[in-house]
């Protein structure tokens, strides 16, 4: 009968089950970052990136615990981390060239460029703490406290690198520095352990040579491969781009998709058509170039804030951006410049509405995306509840909303701020009011009248032709739709086709 292979020290085990878990985790955080230039940042994409991190988990912990009965694990360790290495070396030009031929948000682009980023690596990465199993159970009587205390302290890994990753290596890094150090990292930790134990890596030297060419041809591709971002925020991967067109144009790509526009020369040039919407309403519902109160949820390229500071000096501006890295962004390429007149607030814009005082503003527009979606909890009727709460009994929230054929989303929206404001309008083109086309939408609400006449005839002056609708015309929009709550808020999902 074969001896078991002999247990490896009880210090050593705990740092491989720890260490192999938490690089996992790490290499699943950076994936979303690493995918959403290309397919956005949604629902669907975190859903799928999770999904095939955990399937390469399954499978891996599945391989590995194949290979530990089959072979001495003593001999795995080693080639495990530094086969890890190599998987992790070569995601980055895998998911930057991949992602060019992928982009786009179609569900068989998204899962592909998902594996592309965390499967092969996560799954190698994952056959260690099977094989260290294996290797710790020397009397059987205590296979449960082994098994216990091993996947105790892989979860703590995972915990562990989770934190650090999101609170810490986001912030101070670029992702692509963060999968570089990892590869490095675990191929040391590699070639440490085998040298530790005294065992020479198996396989021939020619194909120990092809596997070590491709990891370093993988670290160079990934330095080397093309970057989407200008800056990567801990949010967004962003980018400037000059307008050739216009000398002071510039434009805001956030995840691939332009964000924002500004002419540098000329704060009142309102390049996107739903801008020019909501600069059009913001001309007739107080009096010319009178002051006013505005709130702010989202800031993207300050475009509308630098507006109402050029049209009606003396306002008094506060805008609630989550992202402080895209603020540093905007100051550095698109002229914002910050002060008692225009401030801005670092942090979510729900929870900085809650810190905003009843009947204190005159306008707040809602204009927060994660990529192309506005987020869930800004799109509730308790979300809406409590921007009526800080809006004057004059006051107007216009809220901008992205949707595409059959319209559920917008429907849905529309309905959850009728459920909080009695006079509700809905400004569109006629192709996306008739579900032909996916476009923006904005929705205008207040607890007076709204100035529908004089809002209909400033939008006369925007360059595409647009409908404004209110009352029956609305409400036949509108049908049947639900109103989205924090309990039930499903917008990922009335956004798909």
């Amino acid at each position: 009968m074969d001896n078991p292979p002999r247990a490896l020290p009880s210090a050593l085990a705990t740092a491989l089950a720890f260490g192999s878990s938490g690089a996992v985790l790490v290499l699943e955080i950076v994936a979303l970052r690493l995918v959403g230039p290309y397919v956005g940042v949604t629902l669907q994409v975190s859903s799928s990136v999770i999904g095939v991190a955990l399937a390469a988990i399954a499978y891996g912990a599945w391989i590995g615990g194949r290979l530990a009965d089959r072979f001495d694990p003593r001999a795995l360790l080693a080639p495990a981390l530094i086969l890890g290495a190599i998987g992790t070396a070569i995601t980055l030009p895998l998911v930057r060239y991949g992602g060019e031929l992928l982009r786009g948000g179609a569900a068989p682009a998204v899962l592909m460029l998902a594996a592309l980023a965390i499967f092969l690596p996560a799954l190698v990465l994952s056959t260690i703490p099977p094989m260290v199993v294996k290797l710790q159970l020397g009397d059987l009587r205590k296979a449960g406290s082994v098994v216990g205390r091993l996947s105790s302290i892989g979860t703590l890994g995972a915990i562990t690198a989770t934190l650090v990753t999101g609170f810490v290596f986001v912030a101070a890094m670029p992702s692509s520095t963060i999968v570089l150090s990892l590869a490095v990292l675990l191929a040391v930790s590699g070639l440490l352990l085998g040298w530790r134990m005294r065992r020479e890596l198996p396989g021939k030297p020619r194909t120990r040579a092809a596997l070590l060419v491709i990891g370093l041809a993988g670290a160079t591709l990934g330095v080397l491969a093309p970057t989407p971002c200008d800056v990567e925020t801990a949010y967004h991967c962003a980018r400037v781009d000059a307008d050739p067109s216009r000398a002071g144009g510039r434009t805001l790509i956030l995840n691939s998709a332009r964000h924002s526009y500004v002419d540098l020369n000329d704060p009142q040039y309102l390049e996107f058509e739903y801008v020019q919407w909501i600069g059009a309403v913001t001309t007739v519902f107080k009096a010319p170039a009178a002051p006013v109160n505005a709130l702010h949820l989202g800031g993207g390229g300050f475009t509308v804030p630098n507006y109402l500071k050029a049209t009606r000096p003396g306002s008094d501006q506060l805008v609630l951006e989550l992202d402080g890295g895209l603020v540093d962004l905007d100051r550095e390429s698109l002229g914002l410049v910050t002060g008692p007149d225009l401030r801005v607030e670092v942090g979510d814009a729900r929870v900085g509405l809650s810190r905003q005082g009843t009947a204190s503003y005159d306008l707040v527009v809602g204009d927060a995306f994660g990529h192309l979606v506005v987020p869930w909890h800004l799109a509730t009727k308790e979300m809406a509840a409590d921007v009526a709460r800080v809006l004057r009994t004059d006051g107007i929230y216009a809220q901008n909303v992205i949707d595409y054929p059959p319209n559920r989303f917008i429907r849905a929206e529309v309905a959850t701020v009728a459920a909080a404001f009695p006079y509700v309008a809905l400004i569109a083109p006629p192709d996306a009011l008739a579900g032909e086309t996916g476009s923006n939408f904005v929705i205008l609400a207040s607890k007076s009248p709204l100035p529908l006449d004089p809002i209909r005839e400033a939008l006369n002056s925007v360059r595409e032709r647009v409908e404004l609708l209110s009352g029956a015309a609305l409400s036949d929009f509108v049908g049947d739709s639900h109103v989205l709550t924090d309990d039930y808020a499903p917008v990922d999902q009335l956004l798909a086709g």
